[in-house]
């Protein structure tokens, strides 16, 4: 348990830091980078404090209490009692025992999507084959699909998927489409978000590390839209076809990335590349040092630890309990 809440206090401030800078970054800076820094710091950190730079509860008891009981005028709290955490601990069993289910499901899950699309673009190109052969349009290899997409996938081999009725729009409109997906596949970004979301499943109880994907995914797509309007202009023309896509794709199966996003992050995009909010002054200076004051409490926060003695105690308690139980 105390592990738990370490792990997620740590990518907790992580992410608040990585938001502070994606705030200070200018809008056409990439900003996929600060989370591919962020969420392998969040995973290696803890891990590392765990044996290296730890401190037992006892100890963070004494330095910490005589302060914190004098500013809020308390005599004692339980949160830094060992022999309270020593109580939680005993739950560790059953932690472990939601926990690998969860996994498993998670890991399913994730297998069942990679069928369901090896599926839709097997079919797809094979019913293409057999009519005209490989579909290139705008100069751009693409698997035409009944509903599915627009989006880019395939792990080792991105190909971009596109519905029928995307061929349908009108020439400027479908070429803003296929470049945004083109750019996906240049990018590699589908390989990068599978990676990224691998720690989800060693660690599907961390909360800030489904927040730092979430972010992760937002900036991927901010750093498309940018490329796209770079490449081809007309802001305005583009977020109106958002908003259009929107629209047509909801009736299709969802896929990452696709042009779309997630459908929560469709107002944030269209925030950024039509109204984007300016920074005071204040703010310009404020926020960057807030990040480094979050970084370095990361730093500087030791891992908490019972004594092992303990820890011996708990563990010698749980098996005692996992004894008992089976003899019942």
């Amino acid at each position: 348990m105390l592990c738990i809440l370490y792990v997620t206090a740590v990518g907790t401030l992580l992410s608040v830091a990585g938001v502070l800078v994606e705030r200070v970054l200018p809008a056409s800076f990439p900003r996929r980078w600060i989370w591919c820094v962020i969420i392998p710091i969040s995973v290696a950190l803890p891990g590392y404090y765990r044996w290296n730079h730890n401190m037992a509860v006892s100890d963070v008891q004494q330095a910490v209490q005589p302060a914190l009981s004098h500013a809020l005028g308390v005599g004692s709290m339980t949160a830094l009692d060992p022999a309270w955490w020593a109580q939680v601990q005993s739950y560790d069993s059953l932690i472990n025992r939601v926990w690998l289910p969860v996994s498993a499901l998670l890991l399913l899950w994730g297998l069942a999507s990679a069928w369901r699309v090896s599926r839709i673009v097997g079919l797809s190109r094979r019913s293409r084959r057999d009519a005209n052969g490989p579909a290139i349009v705008d100069g751009i290899p693409v698997v035409v699909t009944d509903m599915a997409g627009p989006a880019t996938v395939g792990l080792w081999r991105s190909r971009v998927l596109v519905p029928r009725w995307v061929l349908a729009l009108p020439g400027a409109q479908r070429q803003y489409v296929l470049r945004h997906e083109e750019e996906h596949r240049r990018a590699h970004d589908a390989r990068l978000l599978f990676v990224a979301s691998l720690p989800i499943i060693l660690m599907p109880w961390n909360m800030a590390m489904w927040w730092q994907l979430r972010r992760l995914c937002l900036a991927v797509e901010l750093d498309c839209d940018n490329r796209v309007v770079a490449a081809l202009g007309d802001a305005t023309a583009y977020g109106e076809l958002l908003l259009k896509v929107a629209e047509a794709g909801s009736r299709g199966p969802r896929l990452q990335p696709a042009f779309l996003g997630g459908m929560g992050s469709l107002e944030r995009r269209l925030t950024a590349l039509l109204a984007p909010t300016p920074l005071r002054h204040l703010q310009r200076f404020l926020l960057p040092v807030v990040a480094l004051g979050l970084l370095y409490v990361v730093l500087v926060m030791p891992h908490p630890v019972l004594g092992k003695g303990s820890h011996a105690h708990v563990a010698h308690n749980a098996s005692v309990a996992d004894q008992l139980a089976r003899s019942r």
